[in-house]
């Protein structure tokens, strides 16, 4: 069953919601925004949309109501910003996952990234962590290497999904290290916490550290590396997967702010600029920090060209390695 959660942002105090009907593209937002985030509360897509909401509603004087919908590696919360009326009042906080990796994963997809939505805004990066319970066999990435060529196939890692930037992260680790995994997805990284932290699953490629920083800080956890080109901040002391001896390994979670195909570029623009806007605010900058997310910034233009250019990157490796969901 789909999990929904409603969150209102903010209001602005004193003001009296406009008609449904009636308003002009210069008073947008009349009415409250709806921000739709397809995997469920806790995780690091759900707290990015929670940020942005509230940085946005700031900006605009105006509420946003965070809808959770998960499922099926963030599609079926993608594909309903997809089939939303292109007013404005429904846009969504999608990830790498559904716009730049699932159009090659599914044979059939219900959307199609180029013609269904209207970017505006990337909005963050984090790293894919490589995290496992104490009572992993292994205490370093070269060790869990050597555990999985001994034992093909029996080692199974948490994702948050088929299709998410962290399978595809392990794909491409089992791949350069030549070992075979067993991937075990979730709908959602907040989903995985409590099987990760019993032992009922010893190792999980974690989309970013939202969920997992705290019990890593603790010893309840141990994190082996990090996907991304740069060591952590929030993590100084993991080794990169590049520094442990697979060169040039780069893999980095994306976060960006969509509105359904033919939205006006009016209000496009307006939502670009109210998270524009907000992103500079502390509050926004303590969020990110959290979850050790880069917090980004980029025109409309700039996010539909870097999400052509992903699609090319992931189309490039889902064939070579020839990855299909189940």
């Amino acid at each position: 069953m789909m999990q929904r959660r409603h969150f209102i942002a903010s209001v602005g105090a004193g003001m009296a919601l406009s008609p449904v009907a009636g308003w002009s593209q210069d008073a947008y937002p009349a009415r409250p925004v709806k921000l739709i985030v397809p995997f469920p509360p806790g995780g690091p897509t759900d707290i990015m949309g929670r940020t942005a909401a509230k940085a946005m509603a700031d900006a605009l004087g105006q509420s946003f109501v965070v809808e959770n919908r998960a499922g099926a590696g963030g599609n079926i919360g993608t594909d309903a910003v997809a089939k939303a009326a292109p007013d404005g009042y429904t846009i969504g906080l999608s990830a790498i996952s559904s716009l730049a990796i699932a159009p090659y994963m599914y044979d059939k997809l219900p959307f199609q990234v180029e013609k269904d939505f209207a970017p505006i805004s990337l909005v963050g990066t984090t790293p894919c962590v490589v995290v496992v319970h104490p009572s992993a066999p292994f205490n370093d990435l070269k060790g869990l290497v050597a555990y999985a060529k001994a034992n093909p196939g029996k080692l199974g890692y948490a994702t948050s999904g088929i299709g998410t930037s962290n399978h595809l992260a392990a794909e491409l680790l089992q791949s350069v290290a030549g070992i075979q995994l067993t991937n075990i997805p979730y709908k959602g990284s907040s989903q995985i916490v409590p099987d990760l932290l019993s032992g009922t699953v010893i190792m999980s490629m974690e989309s970013s550290l939202a969920t997992t920083l705290q019990h890593i800080r603790s010893g309840k956890l141990k994190a082996l590396a990090v996907s991304s080109p740069a060591r952590s901040t929030a993590l100084p002391d993991v080794p990169t997967i590049a520094e442990s001896g697979y060169p040039g390994f780069a893999v980095e979670t994306w976060f960006g702010l969509v509105a359904p195909a033919a939205t006006p570029p009016a209000i496009v623009q307006k939502l670009h600029d109210a998270w524009a806007k907000g992103a500079k605010t502390a509050e926004a900058k303590t969020a990110f920090d959290n979850i050790s997310g880069n917090l980004r910034v980029t025109t409309p233009q700039e996010f539909g060209a870097f999400i052509k250019a992903e699609n090319a990157r992931w189309g490039a490796l889902i064939r070579k390695l020839d990855i299909k969901a189940d």
